[in-house]
């Protein structure tokens, strides 16, 4: 019984981590977590455990996904690069301050950052898009006319936060996605189903960046992570599907939903 929810655990985490590009460390770290307090055979699941796993899984999804997403034209890789290359660093240290985390101190952050975010996205039409500005620009535009518009953003900003992206995705394990594809959308002005995409494909560089620290640590359980890879691996790719059905307004609108459900029952939990 145990095993089967741990694998419908994968298929979810994998499923709502590729459709609105977050990896699906936001249902895969929770879940760990809460059966580790009620299942006694996973009481030795801490939050380092949760979160080296986690991270080790979200690889395989984002590779899932980012095939996936590649072969439909949504994935923006020369932006999924600039980004990757401060989030590689940025993990590495995240995973090295994880360490220092207790079990309500990490339900207490995770859940005030979900909920941060939500927020951010709710206003986002109300906000005025920021003139980023300097002295070599990105510059993007969506393979289908019909996802968007061009957009472009200045290389440093970019390489800075992915370096705080990366450095929040190795402390939390949640791939980085809840953070990146709010900031691509709102600061960087990227369509949401490209934003999605070259999310994933940043993500699965980074985890595995950090994911190396975190075997180096220990804290990587390879019975947890044999069951939830498979349903990661077909979640990621049913996530990347049901992507092209839904508009760029209902991605955002189910972004916001999962991150409001997970903030609140991450912070009750550190009550």
């Amino acid at each position: 019984m145990i095993y089967a929810l741990l694998v419908l655990i994968g298929i979810i985490g994998g499923t709502v981590g590729s459709i609105a590009g977050l990896g699906g460390g936001i249902i895969v770290v929770p879940a760990l977590l809460y059966m580790a307090s009620v299942v006694s055979d996973l009481a030795y699941v801490t939050p380092q455990i949760a979160v080296g796993t986690s991270l080790f899984v979200i690889i395989f999804t984002g590779l899932s996904s980012t095939t996936a997403y590649l072969k439909q034209k949504k994935v923006d890789v020369k932006s999924g690069l600039v980004l990757f290359a401060g989030s590689g660093p940025g993990a590495i240290i995240g995973a090295l301050l994880n360490k220092r985390l207790d079990v309500n101190g990490f339900y207490l952050y995770f859940g005030l950052f979900m909920i941060a975010v939500s927020f951010l996205l709710l206003f986002r039409n109300r906000l005025k898009p920021i003139p980023l500005r300097g002295r070599w620009m990105v510059e993007g535009r969506p393979a289908d006319p019909a996802d968007g518009e061009a957009y472009r953003y200045p290389l440093l900003v970019g390489v800075l936060i992915g370096f705080v992206v990366g450095l929040i995705s190795g402390l939390f394990g949640i791939g980085g996605g809840s953070l990146m594809v709010p900031a691509m959308i709102l600061l960087f002005q990227f369509p949401a189903r490209v934003a999605v995409a070259t999310s994933m494909f940043m993500i699965t560089l980074s985890a595995t960046v950090s994911s190396i620290t975190h075997i180096q640590l220990g804290n990587v359980d390879w019975l947890l992570m044999a069951l939830l890879v498979p349903g990661a691996w077909f979640g990621g790719k049913w996530g990347a599907w049901l992507n092209q059905k839904l508009n760029n307004n209902g991605l955002v609108i189910l972004l916001r939903i999962v991150l409001i459900f997970v903030g609140v029952k991450m912070i009750w939990d550190a009550m």
